[in-house]
């Protein structure tokens, strides 16, 4: 069945929670407690979820009346690339640089994570989650 332009318009989007999902975005970055690791660096992946209203991007098919999602990519791609000592600071700064240039946004949940972080065994991902809300 596909969805035309009129059927869009009839349905009530009041009632809806709307979401924009950037899942595992992969970055080389050279964060760590020790400075080999800033040295050397090593693979991190972000998740994002952004609630906000995008209903009139719903109506209008405009990217100007939601978030675009290729600003948000490249705030997070510019944080990632400060060396920092601990995941819980990027975090914090990429929650605030997106804050800052979409203060439209209602809620965020970021989580980032360090893989294969340098520990005495073996793990796939050392990893921290931060939820803002409005």
């Amino acid at each position: 069945m596909r969805i035309t332009r009129s059927f869009c318009l009839q349905i009530s989007f009041k009632t809806m929670e709307q979401f924009i999902i950037l899942e595992n975005m992969r970055f080389y970055a050279h964060h760590g407690v020790f400075e080999q690791e800033r040295q050397i660096g090593s693979w991190y992946e972000v998740s994002l979820k952004i609630k906000l209203d995008f209903t009139r991007a719903l109506k209008t098919d405009d990217v100007k009346d939601t978030i675009n999602y290729a600003k948000v990519y490249d705030i997070i791609a510019e944080e990632m690339r400060i060396p920092s000592n601990l995941l819980e600071y990027v975090v914090g700064r990429i929650i605030n640089a997106i804050r800052q240039k979409f203060p439209e946004i209602e809620e965020l949940e970021i989580s980032l994570s360090k893989l294969h972080p340098p520990v005495n065994g073996e793990l796939d991902k050392a990893s921290v989650f931060l939820k803002w809300k409005k």
